[in-house]
């Protein structure tokens, strides 16, 4: 069950950019699982991807693909990672490039290729060739609802976001979407995001925006601590709106990173929200620490707990749960007595133990809520970080033990 995680929002085409979706039947019959997304020329594309060393074939060929030529294509399957298949699957993924290449009249390494899905079972290859006829014929400036259904493994429910606004003079849209459920812990979680503007945005900045906002946001998220071998989170800048181009000096900048970033932390909440079994959104505030380091070491330490994920599934206030994981954070010398945690509004611990004023009912009157945070302060210093995840319910481990069956 999704936590406030409502349909899908009114996608405004964003300018430049087309979608198709074909049923190739990767995994199951019947089902979108193939989508293309159509570039124009003189796009930009910018992106982070995962830092986990058994990187899917995709991922390497994508960065590679990048480094080589503009891109005009994006290829994207579900139902199979092509990771941890070695050099055949690195030959399956450059073979469902040149296959849509063939389709188009570009170079192969014009088309980027991204897939999600089982890791270690061979590409099937054909089924995804066969299926870019179908998906090349459904493109539209209108695909992006199909395109978010198109992207989903074990999502429950499709995401994505969108908006419209002035700048300097001219309409500007950004439009997205995400897929993500489990397997989530981005070091840059298995999740994808796809993220287009009709901005024009020079180079070196579009992909200072990518990794800032990334890192603020799909990098902030965790279901399970699992790093996928398949991340990649891209952003897409067709340069169709008319705007004059923006840059670093840009006054129109402040405007437009606002509205990128909160289409980046709507489509980043989205994967929690749907994290496989959750029943809660949680957000794990980590204020005055001494460097970034240590407050997302206690951040994580908290979110990774499975006595605190599963706590919280039950609505246990069981706050012991909560000041172990800050103590086994590895943050040094921590001054104990100085340390303050709440949960919601109530605090919990202060001055090395229970709070006076804490009651179980006040803090089971934040643990029946469904979204709740938990905020922690380490007197330390100035620095703040958050973090969301969820908690771990018996859906969790069902999905889990059930998923290749």
């Amino acid at each position: 069950m999704a936590v406030g995680l409502g349909p899908l929002p009114a996608f405004f085409p964003v300018a430049g950019l087309r979608l198709g979706v074909a049923c190739a039947g990767i995994k199951k019959p019947g089902r979108r699982d193939l989508v293309v997304m159509e570039l124009a020329e003189g796009s930009r594309v910018a992106g982070i991807f995962t830092t986990n060393q058994f990187c899917a074939a995709p991922v390497t060929l994508c960065r590679q693909h990048l480094a080589a030529t503009a891109p005009r294509y994006l290829l994207i399957n579900t139902g199979n990672a092509n990771a941890g298949t070695g050099a055949q699957g690195m030959a399956d993924a450059q073979a469902c490039c040149a296959a849509l290449a063939a389709a188009t009249g570009v170079t192969p390494e014009a088309v980027l290729p991204f897939s999600t899905g089982v890791i270690g079972e061979p590409l099937p290859v054909a089924k995804i060739t066969d299926g870019v006829p179908r998906a090349l014929a459904a493109l539209s400036a209108e695909g992006w609802e199909d395109a978010a259904n198109g992207i989903m493994t074990t999502d429950t429910l499709p995401k994505g976001a969108s908006c419209q606004f002035e700048l300097g003079g001219h309409k500007v849209t950004i439009s997205g979407i995400s897929k993500g459920a489990g397997m989530i812990r981005p070091n840059m979680a298995t999740m994808l995001g796809f993220i287009a503007t009709d901005a024009d945005i020079e180079p070196q900045l579009l992909q200072a925006l990518a990794r800032e906002l990334g890192e603020q946001s799909f990098n902030r998220i965790t279901v399970d601590g699992d790093t996928s071998t398949n991340d990649a989170c891209m952003l897409l800048a067709t340069g169709q709106s008319g705007a004059p181009e923006l840059t670093i000096e840009s006054p129109e900048l402040p405007a437009f990173k606002a509205a990128l970033a909160n289409i980046y932390l709507t489509l980043a909440h989205a994967i929690v929200r749907d994290g496989e079994g959750a029943t809660k959104f949680i957000t794990i505030e980590v204020s005055e620490a001494a460097n970034t380091q240590e407050a997302l070491d206690v951040a994580y330490t908290v979110a990774h707990s499975p006595l605190v994920k599963t706590a919280l599934f039950a609505s246990d206030p069981n706050w012991g749960r909560i000041l172990a994981a800050v103590g086994r954070a590895g943050v040094p010398e921590l001054d104990l007595e100085a340390i303050e945690i709440y949960l919601g509004d109530v605090c919990l611990v202060r001055q090395g133990g229970r709070a006076a004023d804490y009651s179980e009912a006040r803090g089971q009157a934040v643990m029946d809520q469904q979204e709740i945070t938990i905020a922690i302060r380490l007197r330390r210093g100035q620095v703040k970080e958050t973090v969301w995840t969820c908690d771990f319910s018996h859906d969790y481990v069902t999905i889990n033990a059930e998923y290749r069956t």
